[in-house]
């Protein structure tokens, strides 16, 4: 039964959701482990996606599945450390996240995140102004195959990916504080690391 529940689901589904269609008195954390080990070595597996559980192609055979994924836009320099900031300070406020860049966040930047499903609001600061905080959403880790956020790449991963270098960061000028429109007009941005596109 949770075999199908979970392959008629559109998305990941928590063991509160999956328990929720299933008769009472069935045990549905043992069912699930049950499931991930005996499709363990299958072209599908069950995996933990946030909160939530899914079946979802072997890593190993993801090739496989390169023809069906189509590109249709890479985010921007700008919305990639928005994204990366967030990801990795959770929960974050629009104004740390303009310290830790140097530069002022457009709200379009926000809101292409939020649209694209990838970050949503979190609980409001319980400081002068309850400011609003911004988190990464399970459609973000589903995307990137990450069961949590703790599964986020460390910084030497990230060297090896060759998605980052050793060269030193270019800052605004002491007492200066740049913004994302002054960004936009040095230039076309380079292209977004796969991780991000």
């Amino acid at each position: 039964m949770v075999e199908a529940v979970l392959f008629a689901s559109s998305g990941p589904m928590t063991s509160r959701q999956i328990a929720e269609r299933l008769p009472e008195g069935c045990d549905v954390t043992e069912a699930l482990l049950a499931l991930r080990d005996a499709y363990a070595a299958r072209g599908v597996q069950l995996v933990r996606v946030g909160e939530g559980w899914a079946f979802r192609t072997a890593a190993d055979l993801g090739f496989l599945m390169s023809r069906e994924v189509t590109e249709t836009r890479k985010l921007s320099r700008a919305a990639i450390e928005t994204l990366a900031i967030i990801a990795y300070h959770q929960p974050v406020t629009r104004a740390e996240i303009e310290e830790i860049r140097g530069v002022s966040v457009s709200s379009g930047t926000v809101d292409l995140l939020i649209d694209l499903g990838w970050v949503k609001f979190g609980r409001r600061r319980m400081s002068p102004g309850r400011p609003v905080t911004l988190v990464v959403t399970q459609e973000f880790l589903d995307h990137f195959g990450l069961a949590s956020e703790k599964d986020l790449p460390g910084i030497a991963e990230l060297k090896a990916a060759g998605m980052l270098d050793n060269r030193p960061g270019l800052s605004p000028v002491a007492g200066e504080r740049a913004s994302e429109d002054d960004e936009d007009d040095a230039g076309p941005e380079p292209d977004a690391p796969d991780m991000f596109s």
